[in-house]
């Protein structure tokens, strides 16, 4: 009988003693395995030449940033989920990662099976949003409407769900509301990331989130 594939990921973080702990954490579980662990993006692009399943990536680094680290990461390896990891829930910096093209972040404080539960829902195509980052993603796509002279890019349901997150309610309170899965909430904020990076591309969305983001 075959056993499933572990997920790969590589982690990108130029604390040492974090790095080499979540390295150790992802080959001693099983179902992961660390394909690469490095001090800056600089040296994962040196390294790198497949696609991890996962980029577990810090914000704050030496040379090339967290948020411009994940831009060209996406660009380079499309298929890759990219979890950020912060220190603090510096909302501005993580909606600027989502824009980027990030599907998930964890505080580096959480404990190891918080951060595995993060790899394997990103990688199984869910994501987790905060309330302010919910806001700003909000007010982004109402700034849009105008330029594209349409409906907005959101469902009614991912409206809905986002107006849930602004309010602090939690995912299983939102899902009990809406009579829906948990999952299924955290699917419709993968779909609303997914528009975010697809729209990015455009001058409309350059302006909408430009405007307040950078």
């Amino acid at each position: 009988m075959a056993t499933e594939k572990p997920i790969s990921v590589a982690i990108i973080e130029d604390e040492k003693e974090v790095r080499q702990g979540l390295s150790y954490i992802l080959n001693h579980t099983e179902g992961y395995a660390c394909v690469g662990d490095y001090r800056t993006y600089e040296e994962a692009f040196e390294s790198l030449t497949e696609a991890p399943d996962v980029l577990l990536s810090d914000i704050g680094l030496p040379g090339m940033s967290g948020v411009d680290g994940a831009r060209v990461f996406k660009d380079k390896f499309p298929a890759t989920a990219i979890v950020m990891l912060t220190v603090y829930r510096d909302d501005d910096r993580i909606f600027r990662s989502i824009w980027a093209g990030a599907t998930g972040y964890i505080l580096k404080k959480e404990p190891p099976g918080k951060i595995l539960e993060a790899i394997r829902e990103v990688h199984s195509g869910g994501a987790s949003m905060s309330a302010e980052t919910a806001r700003q993603v909000l007010e982004a796509f109402r700034r849009l409407i105008p330029e594209t002279k349409g409906p907005s890019i959101l469902t009614k349901r991912e409206e809905e769900i986002l107006q849930e997150i602004t309010q602090g309610n939690s995912y299983k309170t939102i899902a009990d509301h809406l009579f829906l899965s948990v999952h299924t909430v955290r699917f419709h904020i993968r779909s609303i990331y997914e528009k975010l990076h697809v729209h990015s591309k455009s001058e409309a969305v350059a302006k909408a989130l430009k405007g307040k983001m950078l």
